[in-house]
């Protein structure tokens, strides 16, 4: 059993080494649970031995009471040729194996209650090592969800920062006067664009008088002069106002 005691006292041992590290959980916690294996595979060694020597007495028993069957049966022959010192010294050695049957079958049986303590502590110790195999899934899932949170938070608290607002009141700011401006500016261009078309109109206007206050000035002036003097002239002017009303068409058809 001192086997066990010194397993219990390595895995205290690495155990408190690894816990007194406050980094790297998932390497601490991966190589404990690996070490408890390499340790399980130890003691499963340890077991197996302690099985061994076990059968191994029990066979040495065996075969010292089936020894001392053999002696008991040549000290019957012995007596059976009259021969009493021979089957003396049969029974002699009769008595040793039996004697040391008795021993080997006693040290079997300590052997036996021995090998069944150990694979009771193997099997006790493997449903641990499974355990903390559990445990260190868990563990490292409360770590992850732990740094999950804290990002969070520190998230949070980062935004809770009043000049971070502040950054985005002044972006808000220069992006209103940027958009004043370009409305401004849009504006400012459909007024000239007006005033331009406006402009265009009175100019129109100013070379191409209106047709028909032209051809009334005109048939005025032709009831007021005499008609064989104005016969001619008139004719004239007519084809000159024809000409006039033209032009003034051709204009306003390139406008």
């Amino acid at each position: 059993m001192g086997f066990w005691k010194r397993l219990v006292r390595v895995v205290k041992a690495n155990l408190g080494s690894l816990l007194s590290k406050a980094e790297e959980p998932e390497k601490m916690l991966e190589q404990l649970v690996e070490e408890m294996r390499e340790q399980l595979q130890e003691a499963k060694r340890q077991v197996a031995l302690a099985i061994g020597d076990e059968k191994r007495l029990h066979k040495q028993w065996m075969e010292e009471d089936k020894q001392a069957e053999t002696r008991e049966s040549q000290a019957m022959r012995a007596l059976q040729v009259g021969d009493e010192e021979l089957a003396k010294a049969a029974l002699l050695r009769k008595k040793q194996h039996e004697e040391l049957a008795r021993e080997y079958q006693k040290q079997w049986e300590i052997q036996k209650e021995a090998v069944e303590k150990l694979k009771t502590a193997l099997h006790a110790l493997n449903q641990k090592i499974e355990e903390a195999a559990r445990k260190k899934t868990l563990l490292l899932a409360r770590k992850q969800r732990a740094e999950a949170q804290q990002t969070v938070q520190q998230t949070v608290t980062g935004l809770s920062d009043q000049s971070a607002f502040e950054t985005f009141d002044r972006m808000a700011e220069k992006i209103d006067v940027l958009e004043a401006q370009v409305e401004a500016n849009h504006e400012l261009s459909m007024e000239i664009q007006s005033q331009d078309l406006d402009a265009r109109f009175r100019k129109l206007e100013s070379q191409h008088p209106d047709v028909d206050d032209a051809l009334a000035a005109l048939k005025a002036k032709m009831a007021a002069s005499p008609k064989a003097a104005a016969k001619e002239p008139v004719q004239e002017t007519a084809k000159e106002a024809v000409k006039e009303k033209e032009r003034v068409m051709r204009d306003e058809e390139r406008w």
